[in-house]
């Protein structure tokens, strides 16, 4: 698991990166709670997603956003954390030009921007959202699409109202061929206190369930010309112990 620094549009994007052994291995990317309100790429959430991913044999890359722990630049409201993705989208392809199958995943203010990459970039066919702020963040900016997606939401949480979460999934079902699943986790808070197990269990259901479906799927989408392009965007790489170790966090990442 080693530290990767990318060249972001701010200056330098840190991150966390498992390669995968095989060069048409899936791919993922992470994206984590608000910068102002303590999130990081070691957030527990987002680093369970980055594990799940690593565990079913993806490449997959977690990051900290613009004015994160290494990542230079200052918080953007979202509009530089959505270049900050698109950024290190397009590394991810430079280092895996022979896989097929990108996602992204996010928890509460990473997964808003993270289904705005899913708007913008046709390859991404699978994403995760984790308690997205559909209560606090406008999401008009969907449009149809037939990318497939799972929601986690907690019943209980008190940042974003699972009413709302049930309306954004039911808007990005709407369109035809869309396959959303939609998982409520009864008594979860936004942090699925008590409740990790089950918030584990359901990603890696359904990661599980997606790698089935699209072995099988003929794809239409044309790979990225970005994909073409020299790998010259890593400027450092620190090697690191491959474990999971998570160390402790404070309660109001979000």
């Amino acid at each position: 698991m080693p530290e990767v620094i990318i060249n972001g549009p701010a200056g330098r994007i840190e991150g966390r990166y498992h390669q995968s052994s095989s060069p048409k291995a899936p791919v993922a990317l992470v994206l984590h709670p608000h910068p102002l309100h303590g999130g990081t790429m070691n957030n527990k959430i987002a680093y369970n997603l980055y594990k799940a991913f690593v565990n079913n044999g993806f490449s997959v890359l977690r990051i900290n956003f613009r004015g994160v722990g290494k990542s230079q630049g200052k918080f953007d409201n979202g509009v530089g954390e959505l270049l900050d993705a698109t950024a290190v989208m397009n590394w991810l392809h430079d280092q895996n030009m022979e896989s097929s199958d990108f996602w992204i995943a996010g928890f509460s203010f990473g997964a808003w921007i993270s289904l705005q990459a899913v708007m913008r970039r046709p390859e991404l066919e699978n994403y995760i959202l984790v308690a997205p702020p559909a209560t606090k963040y406008d999401f008009n900016f969907i449009v149809p699409c037939t990318s497939a997606g799972l929601i986690v939401q907690g019943d209980k949480d008190e940042i974003t109202k699972e009413s709302d979460s049930a309306k954004l999934a039911e808007k990005l079902s709407a369109r035809e061929g869309a396959e959303v699943s939609y998982q409520v986790v009864h008594g979860g808070d936004h942090f699925f206190k008590d409740h990790m197990e089950e918030f584990e269990l359901i990603v890696d259901q359904y990661i599980k369930s997606r790698l089935v479906v699209d072995a099988t799927k003929i794809r239409k989408v044309k790979r990225d010309r970005r994909r073409r392009r020299k790998k010259k965007n890593v400027v450092e790489v620190k090697p690191e112990r491959n474990n999971f170790h998570v160390k402790p966090l404070s309660s109001f990442e979000i």
